[in-house]
């Protein structure tokens, strides 16, 4: 009987492992619950692009945008769990159970973290011609003008921090938001709004035309990509301070195996020069870390949201 089970061990073991190397078996769709274009879209672009040469199959972007992320979201969360559907969200995913009643899935319980792609923050970002050449400036001229001056937002993260940083500041100002940053630039580039919070990526894109200028960075130092341009932590801001993450996820209860292979290949492709290239072109930093470590960071932020949320620190959805 031992030697019975034992064989029937033996065999079984090559089966568990020819069922792995299986994956994937047919072209590896991730989900970007957001519209093309933003910085989330097109960093997961450039590891996808990484990862189909890596597994010599497809892995396909597929953009369904809608409700702060949760109409792709929901619909990842309800696929199968065998590593052919994914959803690649950014901080805001964290955020939404939060600020959303009656949300369709758990944001944590609900998937299964696989790996961070990179890091961003945003920047406070000025039209050239706005009536003020720095932060301090502008907060005297904000004072001097409660609810007057505009400032506008793209997504519930960017609103997060435009609401921390008026607090931050003691000023009132009138909050404009965007449904997604292209309307957001055409409005700041114009001149029809003096300020508005953008992603680093985004802002990268916009300096050489001449028409806006970085005033601030969110993340607790200056960015390597703005160098020129103080944080709102040495501008005795620090309560603004913010730093995102693009992240890649599974259903809940996706197989360890495939979890620690996707996991692997994302940090080595983070690594590749041509990876490497595209996430300085849009000033953003790749962030390698396990499946634990990024649980381990969400479970932060979550506690984070939640007290925002007591504290009625959070922008409406």
């Amino acid at each position: 009987m031992k030697r019975r089970i034992l064989t029937l061990g033996i065999l079984a073991a090559p089966a568990t492992l020819r069922a792995q190397a299986a994956w994937p078996s047919r072209p590896v769709r991730i989900v970007v619950p957001y519209a093309p274009g933003g910085g989330t879209d097109v960093t997961n672009r450039a590891y996808a692009e990484a990862l189909g040469q890596r597994f010599g199959s497809a892995f396909v972007v597929e953009n369904r945008a809608g409700g702060n992320g949760i109409v792709g979201t929901d619909a990842v969360v309800r696929a199968a769990p065998d590593g052919h559907t994914l959803v690649a969200p950014n901080i805001t995913h964290s955020m939404l159970r939060h600020i959303t009643p009656s949300l369709p899935f758990d944001p944590i319980a609900d998937v299964t973290p696989v790996a961070l792609l990179a890091s961003y923050c945003f920047v406070l970002t000025a039209f050239v011609d706005a009536p003020f050449r720095d932060v301090p400036a502008l907060i005297a001229h904000a004072k001097a003008r409660p609810g007057e001056v505009a400032h506008g937002t793209a997504d519930i993260a960017s609103a997060y921090v435009a609401n921390q940083f008026a607090a931050a500041a003691g000023v009132e100002m009138n909050e404009i938001r965007y449904q997604g940053s292209g309307a957001a630039v055409g409005n700041l580039t114009g001149g029809h709004m003096p300020l508005a919070w953008m992603s680093t990526a985004t802002v990268m894109t916009l300096l050489p035309g001449g028409r806006v200028r970085p005033m601030a960075v969110t993340s607790p130092q200056r960015s390597a990509f703005l160098p020129d341009t103080p944080s709102l932590q040495e501008l005795g801001l620090g309560a603004a301070n913010f730093s995102g993450w693009f992240g890649l996820f599974g259903p809940a209860r996706m197989p360890e195996g495939i979890t620690r292979q996707l996991n692997a290949a994302v940090i080595e492709a983070s690594r590749t020069p041509a990876v490497q290239e595209r996430l300085r072109n849009l000033a953003v930093e790749p962030w390698p870390a396990s499946p634990a470590e990024m649980a381990a960071i969400i479970a932060e932020d979550d506690a984070r949201w939640a007290r925002a949320a007591r504290e009625n620190r959070l922008p409406r959805s």
